[in-house]
């Protein structure tokens, strides 16, 4: 026996190997077939009616000779009610008075077979006649009481614990499954909307030679084979207009990528993004797509446009108001970008307190400015369009204003949402923008473009007027389920590594003058170090050591109050 587990582990592990003496196996390899679900059962309700569910044993109550408990699977929970007299019709009742009343711990799965009635209390209920453990949980769950007026008491909250354990957090937090049913919901909608259209849903290397189709910083590999460095994707873009040169009209992507780069609410270095490019089109027609489309999305996973984001309603109905960058820095600004140098923007961001330094060319300095300044204030979806051309690389100059390109991102709740273009189909164009990005990279920008001279050979084959879209899934995420955490929305998200745990210093307690046989067993009693007897009274600590050997039985001495209060003004 581990002497780091809890007085509860132990337990439940000396449970197991009681099922196994009484030839129960406590995870059964055979299928378990149910016929119905928590929810269908009480939706289509009929007294009397049997019914078969899987789950988890979720707050049982002990009764003598009934017991209570609700079982909670995929969609919900239903009141279990276990009768001694039910479950071991015959003179034999180890069943119900061993297994189901000593054996069985919350979050255990279990199989049952009943009927379902209704309670005096009026809830729906399964009274069952055939018990069946399918796993047994060794680690209790966390223990979430709630009162009759409804206010919850031990709360699985606290973040990191959370997202660590997020298998946990799906089990005892509702709210949580809600969130990742919607997000499928999303994407599913998405998907939807891009295949009527006849667009083509594509796979693209995640694995690269050349970081290409976005300005961040790479995480880099080595492929051992051919001996040569490799990036995880930062974006999918070229290898997607790839396709559009070789002649479908229309593809898309939902890729992961991956940025080697900081993490915060909204930032996490591996991260969802659907990309969609189509031929013929431009970024005109593109905003109106996107605002169709997220609109579609909104009705389909929400039923409604109208949604709440904290204090906040979002309207999602189109059109949506759009701004240009250069009027949107003017707004809050007052500072005109038009025509300016870049030590004329350099000063201007450094009169305002914002930190930059020379190795940001043109288009950082302004995307600096509109980051600090106009980003936050939009709030309702809009789109800032026609960036400056540094800012750019892969976008096509403005037909009206080549100091200009035809780009739009489209703003909400004060975030990105979605970055569009008309495509620079130009390979000398797009050749130049690549070696300006170069430069950039020998000032010691690391976020700068690598040049893809595969790309640049398959735009010299020619490739059609192009609008690309790119979203970011998580964040839209994010604002449709009302959350404001990156980590809320994505199953895994990444974390520092866990601290290793290690088994308890018995010499500690030693130290204190404790025995020798007792300094074994504190860490089983509950007590796993120094700091547990230091935080809990004498009595206390005498109760439950005493408490611990009369139930194990062991057969060392009883501890008296006084040797509990020697050791804690050890402690200090």
């Amino acid at each position: 026996m581990n002497a780091h587990l809890s007085p509860e582990e132990i337990v439940r592990r000396e449970a197991l190997q009681k099922l196994r003496q009484l030839g129960i196996d406590p995870f059964p390899a055979a299928e378990f077939i149910t016929t119905t679900t928590a929810h269908e059962a009480k939706a289509q309700y009929e007294e009397g009616k049997e019914v078969t569910l899987a789950g988890r044993i979720m707050n049982q109550r002990v009764m003598g000779k009934a017991t209570f408990g609700d079982l909670q699977d995929v969609s919900g929970k239903i009141q279990l009610y276990l009768n001694v007299d039910e479950i071991c019709p015959g003179d034999d009742k180890t069943m119900y008075n061993e297994v189901i009343k000593h054996l069985v711990h919350f979050g255990d799965f279990i199989g049952i077979t009943g009927k379902l009635f209704t309670t005096k209390m009026g809830e729906i209920s399964v009274k069952v006649s055939h018990f069946q453990i399918l796993a047994k949980s060794i680690k209790p769950l966390p223990v979430v009481k709630k009162d009759a007026d409804g206010n919850v008491f031990d709360a699985f909250t606290d973040p990191e614990s959370r997202y660590r354990m997020r298998y946990v957090d799906l089990v005892v937090n509702e709210n949580v499954k809600k969130t990742f049913y919607t997000r499928t919901k999303i994407v599913n909608a998405m998907r939807q909307f891009f295949n009527d259209h006849g667009y083509l849903e594509v796979d693209t290397p995640v694995l690269q030679n050349i970081p290409g189709g976005a300005s961040a910083r790479p995480f880099i590999t080595h492929h051992n084979a051919l001996d040569i460095p490799m990036y995880l994707r930062i974006a999918n873009e070229l290898y997607l207009k790839r396709l559009i040169v070789g002649g479908f009209d229309g593809v898309y992507e939902f890729s992961r990528n991956f940025r080697n780069e900081g993490m915060d609410r909204t930032h996490n270095p591996e991260f969802t993004v659907m990309e969609i490019y189509v031929a013929f089109k431009d970024y005109n027609w593109m905003m109106t797509f996107t605002e169709n489309m997220l609109a579609h999305v909104c009705m389909q996973s929400l039923g409604t446009t109208e949604v709440n984001h904290g204090e906040k309603m979002l309207n999602f109905t189109p059109p949506f108001k759009r701004v240009t960058m250069t009027q949107s820095i003017i707004d809050f600004t007052g500072f005109d970008i038009t025509g300016k140098s870049e030590k004329e923007i350099f000063d201007f961001c450094k009169s305002i307190g914002l930190e930059v330094n020379e190795s940001m060319g043109k288009g950082k300095l302004i995307d600096e400015i509109f980051g600090a300044k106009c980003e936050k204030n939009y709030i309702q979806p809009t789109f800032i369009t026609d960036y400056p051309v540094e800012m750019s690389p892969l976008c096509k100059r403005h037909r009206e204003n080549p100091e200009l390109t035809e780009r739009f991102e489209l703003m909400v709740n004060g975030k990105e949402i979605a970055n569009a273009y008309s495509e620079l189909n130009d390979p000398i164009d797009q050749l130049n923008r690549f070696e300006e990005q170069m430069k950039l990279m020998e000032r010691g920008d690391d976020e700068a473009m690598f040049i893809d001279h595969d790309f640049i050979r398959s735009l010299e084959y020619g490739m059609p007027p192009t609008s690309g879209m790119g979203i970011g899934v998580d964040r839209l995420v994010m604002l449709l389920t009302n959350n404001e955490s990156i980590q809320e929305v994505l199953f895994f998200p990444q974390m520092r590594p866990e601290k290793p745990v290690h088994g308890p210093d018995l010499n500690a307690f030693k130290a204190i003058g404790v025995s020798d046989e007792w300094a074994e067993h504190l860490p089983k009693a509950g007590f796993l170090d120094i700091d547990a007897l230091k935080n809990a009274k004498p009595t206390a600590i005498h109760q439950q050591l005493n408490g611990y050997r009369k139930k194990n039985k062991l057969e060392i001495s009883a501890i008296q109050l006084t040797d509990v209060e020697a050791w804690i003004a050890a402690i200090g």
